[in-house]
């Protein structure tokens, strides 16, 4: 059997130098892993994924992507043929052939395992994970975790159902809230700056602080129940480094649920080297706004959606992927499952059809772990 050396040339058993092999392309490879799929059932292939998430002590494929892109044989042929590469795909695709107890289609990888236990070229390791040293921290949230909650009853149809959901998701997430229900102007002003002043004065005991503003909307600014507009970049201001020191490297989660405009999608028919610093012993600076974490429910300049029975779009999907998951998720992950559900949810206004699609902004530096 031919073996092969880490330049690539392959050597024969009768001492003679062969040519190297060259690697399949990833739409071959794709075309390979996708031919063996083609031949599980699918209760074998619902239990492929599966498998997938533990045949690694690191997996490659994240649960999120292997989700929401793994869900078709052609999906999942992709995922692994982008991800693994040979040999590491011969490897995992005999690991989980072997546990499906499939030893009818263990023989063409296991073929191609020991074919091609040789060294990949530099071009095709280069890969995001290979570049990271270790796994992102995460942020301590052992401290306090305290919520400020405001909503605009008033007009708004559906909105109590939001509260008493977002008030049982806090729990479960064991914040403490404070609530803050059908304010003018100047009582969402004064209450919010109490929330603020109130982490300032405990400020080594804070892990997290989450606002959470539901109203009717426009770009840039909440309404108030007697449409005062209040600019939503004056309430992120409140809480940078600069005006709460509480909050400083601490994660800042704002979820926005308001309309941002006037515009309404009704979607479209488819088939199916560092930089160089000053060595300084001065106290360390950090941005003006950074850890920050914004959900909003719609595009810029697009209407939010909310039911006169079930609540906000957005507000509903959140406690049904929680119940479903529940906090096992980065916040970024979280809310993109959210947003998956969001999307491909059928909506009408007036009879029409319309689509939105969540928008996350972030400036975290590490993972958020409710």
């Amino acid at each position: 059997m031919a073996t092969s050396l880490g330049s690539g040339w392959r050597w024969g058993s009768d001492g003679r130098q062969a040519p190297p092999k060259i690697m399949p392309t990833v739409e071959e490879l794709q075309s390979r892993v996708q031919e063996t799929l083609d031949l599980l059932s699918p209760r074998e292939l619902s239990h492929f994924r599966v498998l997938l998430k533990t045949v690694d002590e690191r997996p490659r494929v994240s649960p999120v992507r292997l989700e929401l892109e793994g869900d078709s044989k052609a999906g999942l042929a992709r995922l692994l043929a982008q991800h693994y590469y040979l040999p590491a795909v011969s490897r995992v695709l005999v690991k989980v052939l072997q546990q499906l107890r499939r030893a009818d289609l263990l023989p063409r990888w296991q073929s191609a395992e020991d074919d091609d236990r040789r060294e990949i070229p530099r071009k095709i390791l280069k890969r995001s994970y290979d570049c990271v040293d270790g796994e992102l921290d995460c942020y301590d949230l052992s401290g306090k975790r305290k919520a400020f909650l405001m909503c605009v009853e008033k007009n708004r149809p559906g909105a109590h159902r939001d509260v008493m959901l977002m008030t049982e998701w806090l729990g479960q997430c064991q914040f403490e809230h404070t609530s803050c229900i059908d304010p003018n102007k100047m009582e969402l002003l004064g209450k919010i700056s109490s929330f603020r002043d109130g982490l300032n004065e405990i400020k080594d005991d804070v892990g997290c602080c989450l606002v959470t503003l539901m109203s009717h909307g426009e770009k840039g600014f909440i309404k108030m129940k007697d449409g005062e507009r209040v600019s939503l970049e004056d309430i992120f201001e409140m809480f940078n480094n600069k005006n709460c020191p509480a909050l400083q490297e601490k994660p800042k989660i704002f979820i926005i649920q308001a309309c941002r405009g006037e515009k309404r999608d009704n979607g479209v028919e488819t088939d199916d080297e560092p930089m160089e610093s000053d060595d300084v012993s001065e106290k360390r600076r950090l941005p003006t706004f950074s850890d920050y974490f914004i959900i909003y429910p719609t595009q810029a300049d697009h209407v939010a959606l909310r039911h006169p029975r079930t609540g906000s779009v957005m507000i509903e999907a959140m406690a049904e992927v929680f119940k479903q998951h529940g906090n096992k998720w980065h916040i970024a992950d979280f809310f993109t499952k959210v947003n998956n559900r969001v999307v491909h949810t059928e909506f009408h206004l007036h009879e029409e059809p319309i689509k939105v699609s969540l928008v996350m902004e972030s400036t975290l530096t590490k993972s958020v772990y409710f």
